[in-house]
């Protein structure tokens, strides 16, 4: 009877608060313009971090949190080494390819900005995780239990390109526009296909932390 109550209370709450948390989003993109470092320290913690603990609190729903359990720590963190090494590879060689066959090694990580957009990436990967995967995918695979995998994933990855819209007409022309919703659309299923597998957090705040650092430092 409890999980039955559970689900129940699951089902009510998750469609709801996520179209709350997506026009509060949206609000808050459109109207104010804060630098990086706010919104990732600042704003995600509060469109993207309390909406989730909101959702725990009124389900009672633990498996969300239990996807940064501390015994995952370890083999997330390698995984999402070995993963976002791949990612990096693949964007080094397309920033090459980018340049003409141009290959450029220079020391980043010894340059002032290098360590400071590198927290920013693993906070970024951190509230995305949280909310997209540890809270979204794991209240969809509940909610839509009888949809296949396959529409669940693409179900999650259009939940995360709804949310990064905004920012990608903000900042890219619009010749860039479809190129830029493509790529992050194929990343958002990597990424889900990656969760479903390990339920493994710690996996996908490296693996987006790289490939963000991947995409900054080539293109």
């Amino acid at each position: 009877m409890p999980s039955k109550k559970l689900k129940s209370e699951s089902s009510r709450a998750f469609l709801p608060l996520l179209s709350l948390t997506f026009l509060l989003w949206l609000f808050y993109r459109s109207v104010f313009h804060f630098p990086v470092w706010f919104d990732e320290t600042v704003g995600k913690l509060v469109f993207f971090a309390l909406p989730v603990l909101l959702y725990v609190t009124i389900t009672g729903n633990r498996k969300i949190f239990a996807t940064f359990s501390l015994t995952k720590l370890k083999p997330g963190l390698l995984l999402g080494l070995a993963i976002g090494g791949l990612f990096g590879f693949a964007g080094v060689s397309l920033g090459v390819l980018s340049r003409g066959g141009a290959l450029t090694l220079a020391p980043y990580y010894m340059a002032n900005w290098f360590w400071w957009e590198l927290f920013l990436a693993l906070l970024t990967g951190f509230w995305e995780t949280l909310f997209f995967y540890s809270f979204v995918m794991v209240a969809v695979d509940e909610r839509f239990a009888h949809f296949s995998l396959f529409q669940r994933v693409l179900l999650v990855a259009s939940v995360f390109l709804l949310f990064h819209l905004p920012n990608i007409f903000a900042r890219f022309d619009l010749s860039q526009v479809i190129f830029q919703i493509l790529l992050l659309f194929a990343f958002a299923c990597g990424q889900a296909l990656i969760f479903h597998q390990r339920r493994n957090a710690y996996v996908l705040v490296l693996v987006q932390a790289i490939w963000g650092m991947v995409l900054l430092v080539n293109f």
